[in-house]
């Protein structure tokens, strides 16, 4: 690829999912409107109740990581072509299996119960989702569907036991399984609020990033998502790479989980259930699942989760509000899948040929 075909590929992936953004904010705009309210202070509400001031930050940073783990499960097995939208469940279930992990080991050392629970949700959240790999790659179910219906199990799972085997019976109004240790808990940055899950979600995105475009495997993963008939002909193993990289996007979100019960709730409950999971999808897809990119889109996605109560409070919108924003903007972004490759501007202007009418044939 040439310079100006690499920049032309460059421009048409941030140009375009960013018009899809302005053209959310105009329909998002026209819907406060209908309401009698301004759009323009609105938007003056979420950029201050998100990046105002520190206090802002800090709480648009803290919504961010589990924003930037849960989109993983879903940039990372679509390098292979697949579209999971099962993070909310795997987010679910990794926190399920970190609480249960930090109960059992509550005797030991807090650094050493901390590293059993984010093992214990990296494995939970990546066998949920490797389960839907294996079933596309072996059986040819559809990953779209297995994977968003295994959201609803993971949460009848979540609710099943918080209210049976595992509910702590002091949890009277919201049941809850028994509470982590405070020793135990996932502690914040010095000098903030914002806990070290956010290292987590920063350092998860760096692997991923170089895994899939620095390494052989990220070659022969992208060469599987690219074109699965060639890939089986060059001898690629289809089969495993599928386990490995499922697995691996799930993990992220299970580790989201393990951060959100460590760091946020300290049990587990219907709270887990915060739809993180499908925010992570929306990010995922506007950053073009580019890990390093999702880093920003999170942060972004992030502070306007955190505008939610401030427009409740301000315009007496609804909390949902700001939902409603990201279902506005995913709509955007999936139309906006369909303009790559058919927009002029970035198309390479062949040169005109002209032909000499006075030029004869021999």
């Amino acid at each position: 690829m040439n310079l100006r075909d690499r920049w032309r590929s460059t421009s048409e992936n941030i140009l375009i999912p960013i018009g899809a953004v302005l053209a959310s904010l105009v329909v998002f705009g026209i819907f406060c409107a209908v309401q009698g309210k301004n759009p323009i202070a609105i938007y003056g509400t979420i950029y201050q109740s998100a990046f105002g001031n520190s206090f802002s930050w800090q709480g648009t940073l803290i919504r961010a990581a589990p924003l930037m783990l849960t989109s993983l499960c879903t940039a990372l097995p679509a390098m292979l072509g697949l579209t999971i939208i099962g993070n909310e469940g795997a987010l679910i279930v990794g926190g399920l299996g970190a609480i249960a992990m930090g109960l059992a080991l509550s005797s030991l050392p807090p650094i050493m119960v901390q590293i059993a629970m984010a093992m214990a949700g990296l494995i939970a959240g990546g066998l949920w989702i490797m389960f839907v790999g294996a079933i596309k790659y072996y059986r040819g179910v559809n990953e779209t569907i297995s994977s968003l219906l295994m959201n609803y199990i993971a949460i009848a799972v979540l609710n099943t036991l918080v209210e049976g085997p595992m509910r702590d019976p002091s949890s009277l109004n919201k049941p809850s399984s028994f509470p982590l240790a405070a020793v135990n808990m996932l502690q914040s940055i010095p000098n903030s609020r914002v806990h070290y899950g956010l290292i987590y979600g920063l350092v998860a995105c760096a692997i991923a990033y170089f895994l899939i475009h620095r390494t052989t495997f990220g070659f022969a993963v992208r060469t599987v998502g690219g074109n699965i008939r060639a890939a089986k002909i060059a001898g690629l193993p289809v089969g495993k790479l599928t386990l490995i990289v499922t697995f691996l996007g799930g993990s992220c979100a299970g580790l989201a989980g393990m951060v959100e019960i460590a760091a946020i709730h300290g049990s587990a409950n219907a709270s887990l259930n915060a739809d993180y999971g499908y925010s992570g999808i929306l990010v995922a897809f506007i950053a073009r699942q580019n890990p390093l990119v999702a880093v920003l889109v999170a942060v972004l996605m992030g502070g306007i989760l955190a505008s939610g109560s401030a427009l409740q409070r301000s315009f007496g919108l609804p909390d949902a509000t700001v939902l409603l924003f990201q279902g506005i903007v995913f709509l955007a972004i999936l139309f906006s899948e369909s303009l790559y490759g058919r927009l002029d501007f970035f198309k390479d202007r062949e040169p005109e040929v002209k032909i000499d009418a006075s030029a004869t044939v021999v």
